[in-house]
């Protein structure tokens, strides 16, 4: 039972009654796919976001990247259209829109659609689906339609992927990327399991979900992202043709690991568990030795963590955030308050536990400064890991 991910808390609602949901992740025997149940409509969790892309550099510098490709691969170019779902404050779209490529984004958040609009960056405030892709298809039809980790928050998938159909130019190809179930089981990834996530995704279930709505995948990638992510790329059925021979490799290792067999999904849950004792232990054997314990990151995969394992600020003092938006709140449920990271600084912890482990080498690349006090940190490779 944990509260919503993103249900930050103010000071004076920390006295008030909090909702908590059950988080229990189901597989389907049948298809494979893990999905959550619903218990909160989209617009209660995503109307008014707390995450803003812009805040992380690196996640900045691989949009670009991401963006510089597919203008070569795609041979995009003035005439082209370039459509964002879940597009968030504009951090891919406006190296599009650099290159002189008309783009639209499409984000429900209405705050961070302003942020987006601020760039100069085109976005329609709504969620995306069949109806929004048949009003928008008759001036944006796209050349290229991202979605980059949207389509495991969405709880109608059949109506989100038949609006990707409808949206797309005859010719166009869809991007979507999203954490690849395969690492999130071998590597114990519970914390990136939350309310906002319906869906788990593996190669498998992603092509048949796709092809239910006359979409076929042509390609995929193995990226580092989240912890391991796939990039599958696809085309209208009627003309996408054979596809390339990574998509066979990864459903080979998909295959190999059980994914299509009760398996290894039982094992994860056992494993999760003996995990969250030894996170525990850990965290008590540090404080026990009187050292003292500040977080790093207040995102939506520490807070599943934080809630899991019961710890509360009884074992983690605050912990520190660089985007403002989340400054001076309170965890949902920990109730571990938000501070900016000059806290870190002033406090000098012993530990500073990094909740987006995700992020360790960007994360621990700018806090080089706690080594100066002697100060070590704390991060889930996993297991949780001491590093000096």
């Amino acid at each position: 039972m944990t509260p919503l991910a993103n249900a930050f808390l103010t000071g004076d609602q920390l006295d008030r009654m909090e909702p908590y949901f059950p988080l229990r992740a189901l597989v389907c025997t049948r298809c494979f796919l893990v999905q959550l149940a619903q218990y909160e409509e989209p617009s209660a969790i995503f109307s008014n976001y707390i995450y803003f892309s812009s805040w992380s550099s690196g996640w900045v510098a691989r949009a670009a990247a991401f963006a510089a490709q597919a203008v070569v691969d795609l041979e995009l170019d003035g005439r082209s259209t370039v459509v964002e779902v879940a597009s968030n404050d504009g951090y891919l779209l406006q190296h599009f829109a650099k290159s002189g490529i008309a783009v639209l984004g499409v984000e429900p958040a209405a705050n961070v659609a302003e942020a987006a609009v601020a760039r100069g960056i085109p976005t329609v405030t709504d969620f995306f689906g069949a109806r929004l892709a048949g009003e928008l298809a008759g001036e944006h039809r796209a050349d290229l339609l991202v979605g980059n980790n949207v389509v495991a928050h969405v709880p109608d998938l059949h109506d989100f992927v038949r609006g990707l159909k409808v949206l797309l130019a005859p010719t166009g190809v869809v991007s979507l990327e999203f954490p690849h179930l395969l690492r999130l089981i071998a590597h114990r990834q519970f914390d990136t399991i939350y309310h906002e996530h319906f869906s788990y995704f593996s190669l498998r279930t992603a092509i048949d979900v796709l092809a239910s709505e006359g979409l076929t995948v042509v390609d995929v990638e193995e990226l580092d992202t989240h912890g391991g992510s796939l990039r599958v790329w696809a085309r209208h059925a009627e003309t996408a043709g054979a596809p390339g021979p990574r998509v066979a490799a990864v459903a080979d290792a998909e295959r190999a690991a059980g994914l299509a067999t009760a398996v290894p999904y039982r094992r994860f849950a056992h494993e999760v568990a003996h995990e969250k004792r030894d996170i525990l232990k850990t965290l008590i054997a540090l404080k026990e030795d009187g050292l003292t314990i500040a977080g790093y990151g207040a995102p939506a995969k520490g807070n599943t963590l934080l809630n899991y394992c019961g710890i509360g600020t009884d074992l983690v003092d605050f912990t520190v955030d660089i985007s403002p938006h989340k400054q001076g709140l309170f965890l949902p449920g920990s109730h571990i308050p938000v501070k900016a990271p000059s806290a870190l600084r002033e406090a000098r912890p012993d530990m500073v536990f990094v909740l987006p482990w995700n992020l360790e080498d960007e994360i621990l690349g700018t806090l080089t400064h706690v080594r100066d006090w002697g100060g070590r940190f704390l991060v889930r490779r996993p297991p949780l890991t001491v590093v000096g």
